[in-house]
């Protein structure tokens, strides 16, 4: 985000460009392993210290770095005809501008200085919001702007709980629940507690009265109705999107953000709750890396079975919300 001094507040703008991965995940519609289309290199100069993972120690820390710390080359044919498709759809259907009052709320009363899994955080706000608006024109887009603006996984905080009021002002009621439900949901998909409960009673989702559960920033009681809870969950539909490897895919299938990808879009499918658009075929089974040197970690990472991943996963959204006084427990409640 970019004032400079001169800068008339409506001049404010939100700088972010988006790289070929999310250009053709908003032409196309979803995520998509593009093995073959490109290389997969580690970075020369990755520092994780500067992303919002920065918190992670121990063996969770060097799964995430050899996740992170990867940048992908595109074929050069690939790269222009994702480019002139992705001109193509936003020409045919621009993305909507996002609401001023929003943008200088974001410019001068939080911090997005941290980066993202890949590139700025900004990048990945900004993406979220366009995929949404496009793929979800149900329902606001400042919601996927806005997911993150009070908590992330790791405990980053863009903003002060006492700065909520003054956000809430600037939007509706409805973006208002699911921006302050949004951190706590994606801790309790990290937990899985959660699906696997809606998993088990599939037979009776239609007598889902709500959701009981705590606020990441303050821990403050937070209830959704079950209408919502779907919504919102079709918003982490679509955030996932954003964190899913370049290509080989079947290389990371213990990945913890891919499994849990996978357990959420079969959740929704098999509720009849898949609202949201979001195109992606899981992988079924293992297969070479195709332009991808995987170093010796990340060979003896490959090792690592998915569940013990998971549960490292598991681990540490757990150590992170003691540390930030945030209750995980939930509860589900249903009609007589």
């Amino acid at each position: 985000m970019n004032k400079t001094p001169n800068e008339s507040a409506e001049c404010v703008e939100l700088n972010a460009t988006l790289n070929l991965q999310r250009k053709a995940a908003i032409t196309r519609g979803g995520a998509f392993d593009h093995a073959g289309k490109l290389q997969v290199r580690r970075m020369a100069d990755f520092d994780m210290g500067r992303t919002i993972f920065g918190g992670l120690s121990g063996l969770a820390r060097k799964i995430m770095d050899e996740k992170l710390a990867k940048e992908p080359v595109w074929d050069r044919a690939v790269a222009a005809d994702i480019e002139v498709a992705y001109a193509e759809a936003t020409s045919a259907q621009p993305a909507p501008p996002i609401d001023q009052r929003l943008i200088e709320f974001m410019v001068d009363e939080c911090d997005f200085s941290m980066e993202h899994a890949d590139g700025t955080f900004l990048e990945h706000l900004v993406f979220c919001h366009h995929y949404a608006a496009r793929y979800y024109p149900e329902h606001s887009p400042n919601v996927a702007l806005l997911h993150s603006i009070l908590g992330t996984a790791t405990n980053t905080f863009a903003m002060d709980v006492g700065k909520l009021s003054k956000l809430k002002a600037l939007l509706t009621e409805f973006e208002a629940m699911h921006v302050e439900t949004f951190p706590s949901i994606l801790r309790l998909l990290y937990n899985d507690g959660l699906l696997e409960e809606l998993e088990q009673n599939l037979h009776r989702l239609g007598d889902l009265k709500a959701l009981r559960f705590h606020r990441v920033i303050d821990n403050e009681p937070l209830t959704i109705d079950a209408d919502n809870l779907w919504i919102n969950l079709n918003y982490h539909l679509m955030h996932f999107v954003d964190f899913m490897p370049s290509a080989n895919w079947s290389t990371h299938r213990s990945d913890p953000l891919l499994q849990m990808f996978e357990k959420l879009s079969n959740l929704l499918d098999r509720a009849g709750q898949r609202q949201a658009r979001v195109q992606i075929t899981f992988p079924a089974a293992n297969t070479a890396p195709i332009g991808e040197v995987r170093n010796l970690f990340g060979q003896i990472s490959d090792l690592i079975p998915p569940t013990v991943k998971l549960k490292l996963a598991r681990n540490s959204i757990r150590k992170y919300s003691a540390m930030a006084g945030h209750d995980l427990g939930y509860q589900l409640e249903w009609k007589d």
